[in-house]
């Protein structure tokens, strides 16, 4: 024994040559976890002892460099501190030797070992662990660090496969005691509970009611922070790790909470796969359902049902298609634009967009398309404003919910549903029939002679072409499934003829929100398309398929709308007669007539109206008619203007006023005009010589009329006692 030792050592004294001794000697310590550094200190302590070993073959100690940033970082991590600074040293040929415990010390991923043996061969760098000293350069030792290394990997994958396997055990079970989301908790026993806390189960509970009744997360977010409500958690890390928080709702744990299946009682293990990316790290991948290890319903209390939890899933599944290529079926928001996410653009097929302007303190849509043209630079397909055909959408609406139409779309439905499961059951042959395609030509391929290796590669190349074809038929198949329309259950053609009484009431409330209005349009309707030419064609398709379509007159362009209409210009006209500017936009707005460029009318929107038009002004028509202004009046009468005005003012001249300032034209007097007396019927002049009006001939009749009327009147004279 004592000889093979000294030989040992012989050996590994023989490999070391002077060139390693002028390098450096780079011992690399490490430990996989924090609690193994903590715990497992003797096996620390053994690695840095190394440095003595280094010594013994003839290094200084000032020329042992210790690299121990890597302690607690698992060995088959790529992205390692330490160990990436060992590789560049002996890429740049300052080492001369590497020290390490074992293998599994440097690394557990046969990528890393392997390139590190081959920059030290390439540098002349030596390996030295516990069992001896090795020269990567030389075939046999090379051999067998190329096998430790192997074995390091290999009995890795053997610790994870063990305890990957107990847990899948523990999980086909639904015994595996897993993090639960908040709302859920384990009992002494081990089982899940609904947790104690009854604040906590009251906001689990109202955050699952808000979804339901809003719709998306983002609302059930916004619901939450207008009415203050928080929502709990646990801290996952630090000295309250474990403990109950409260904060506001926040859109990534809304989603979090509505994706997950445990709120409704299953136990689910295996949602998603880990996979490693080109750089070392790892990324989680989300399965779909039918690749999940173990799905366990009802296995523990919960706080939504299965059926809900697939609807909530739908209705994400149909917003978050509103951000997509096809921006299809988003939410519906509280904008009055009926065909949100509906509207499908005539000439390109893309999904139109919403905009919506302003027109008399009133929202109005408008439905756009413009992907394309922003993508390219070019100008916009086609715009059309959405008001009028919003009006028309609502008035078919009504109209179309009738019990015969929705008994007829219910019948249309059956039939389509008959058809796409007689379409679907063709798919599935041809998919069955590429898989039995695929499975015989990999039996094809196992039984032929690896060695000849003409065959092999032929066959080969037709069990990769047969698994192509079963993978896109997959996939087709697939596509087309998710594009069917679901069967309508009993209970939901109940509710589909309830609108018959329902739906028109609820259409024509004012108090329903326009949220609504498009919950009930979605349940109706699949999709419009719009086409813009000589006039505003919509191509109504409803959910059983019928169609209907929709022709609507373009709207009035923006300056013909600026325009006033040319009856209210007419009726303006015929005003000016009687009435001066002010007089007149009272009257107009009195009737609910608006002009095109504000709400009500105004003296100089009048005015201006007047010049447009070329309509000729109050005092023109007067002056036309013989009416005289107050100093021609004043000449003719050879009276003061103010004693003019004070006698037009007292009836006694005829005057009219022709502007907003008060200004008046005079009729000049003319023959006088006879009239009959109002008691006796004897002939007189209308007016007395200063232009006075009078109905009696004299003083007797006027005292006589007077009488006549208190006796009618019944009034009776007391006699005094």
């Amino acid at each position: 024994m004592p000889e093979e030792v000294d030989r040992v050592n012989l050996e590994m004294h023989h490999k070391i040559a002077p060139t390693h001794l002028q390098r450096q000697a780079y011992l690399y310590v490490r430990q996989s976890t924090l609690r193994q550094v903590l715990e497992n200190s003797e096996s620390t302590k053994r690695q840095y002892a190394l440095r003595e070993r280094a010594v013994a073959l003839g290094w200084p100690m000032d020329r042992v460099v210790v690299i121990d940033s890597d302690l607690g970082q698992s060995g088959a991590d790529s992205d390692r501190l330490g160990f990436q600074k060992l590789v560049a040293a002996v890429g740049l040929g300052e080492v001369g030797v590497v020290l390490g415990l074992e293998v599994s010390r440097l690394a557990r991923s046969s990528s890393d070992w392997h390139r590190l043996l081959e920059i030290c061969a390439l540098t002349d760098t030596l390996i030295l662990d516990e069992d001896g000293l090795y020269n990567p350069d030389h075939f046999n030792d090379r051999l067998l660090l190329g096998l430790k290394g192997t074995m390091s990997e290999a009995e890795l994958h053997v610790l994870r496969a063990r305890l990957i396997g107990g847990q899948r055990a523990k999980a086909s079970r639904g015994e595996l005691e897993m993090k639960l989301p908040i709302g859920l908790v384990n009992d002494p026993r081990g089982k899940v509970v609904l947790d104690p806390d009854l604040q906590v189960q009251a906001a689990v509970r109202t955050f699952f009611e808000t979804f339901r009744r809003t719709g998306s997360a983002t609302s059930t977010v916004r619901a939450f922070r207008e009415q203050g409500l928080l929502f709990p958690r646990r801290v996952s890390s630090g000295p309250h790790q474990g403990e109950l928080a409260w904060g506001p709702l926040l859109h990534w744990r809304a989603l979090q909470a509505l994706k997950n299946p445990r709120y409704t009682g299953a136990f689910v293990y295996g949602r998603s796969q880990a996979r490693r990316k080109p750089d070392g790290k790892e990324a989680r991948a989300l399965l779909p359902r039918e690749q999940w290890h173990t799905l366990i319903r009802d296995a523990h209390p919960g706080y939504i049902s299965w059926d809900q939890f697939e609807d909530n899933l739908h209705r994400l599944h149909d917003n978050g298609q509103a951000y997509g290529a096809d921006r299809r079926h988003g939410p519906p928001r509280e904008g009055p634009a009926l065909l949100q996410g509906l509207a499908v653009c005539g000439r390109c097929g893309g999904r139109m967009t919403v905009r919506y302007y302003v027109s008399h303190h009133e929202v109005l849509p408008q439905y756009t398309c413009q992907r394309e043209g922003i993508e390219h630079a070019q100008p916009i397909c086609q715009r059309i404003i959405g008001g009028a055909l919003d009006r028309a959408i609502g008035g078919l609406l009504v109209e179309t919910v009738s019990p015969l139409a929705l008994e007829v779309a219910l019948a249309v439905q059956d039939e389509l549903e008959t058809r796409a499961q007689e379409v679907d059951r063709m798919r599935r042959q041809q998919v069955e029939r590429a898989r039995y395609e695929a499975e015989l030509a990999q039996r094809r391929y196992l039984r032929v002679d690896p060695d000849n290796r003409l065959v092999a590669d032929s066959l080969e190349a037709e069990w990769n072409a047969k698994l192509r074809a079963l993978a896109d038929a997959q996939e087709d198949y697939e596509r087309q499934r998710a594009d069917e329309h679901d069967v309508l259950s009993a209970d939901q053609r109940r509710q589909v003829m309830t609108l018959v009484t329902d739906f028109p009431r609820l259409w024509r409330d004012p108090a329903t929100p326009q949220r609504e209005r498009k919950r009930m349009v979605r349940l109706l309707l699949e999709d419009v398309t719009l086409l813009r030419a000589e006039e505003v064609v919509a191509q109504v398709r409803f959910r059983g398929g019928a169609m209907h379509t929709l022709r609507l007159p373009l709207p009035i362009p923006a300056p013909e709308l600026r325009k006033t209409r040319s009856t209210v210009v007419a009726e303006i006209n015929r005003l000016i007669d009687d009435h001066t500017d002010t007089q007149i936009a009272d009257i107009l707005n009195a009737r609910g007539l608006r002009p095109g460029v504000a709400d009500r009318f105004t003296s100089m929107i009048i005015f201006h109206i007047r010049h447009k038009y070329g309509l000729e002004n109050r005092f023109s028509r007067l002056r036309q008619q013989g009416l005289l202004t107050l100093q021609e009046i004043a000449a003719m009468l050879d009276l003061h203007p103010a004693t003019v005005k004070d006698r037009a003012a007292r009836g006694q001249l005829v005057s009219y006023v022709y502007n907003d300032k008060g200004q008046r034209l005079y009729a000049p007097p003319g023959e006088p005009t006879v009239i009959a007396c109002a008691y006796c019927g004897k002939p007189i002049p209308e007016r007395v010589k200063h232009g006075q009006k009078r109905k009696y001939c004299k003083v007797s009749c006027c005292t006589s009329a007077h009488a006549r009327r208190r006796r009618a009147a019944g009034w009776v004279r007391q006699r005094r006692a």
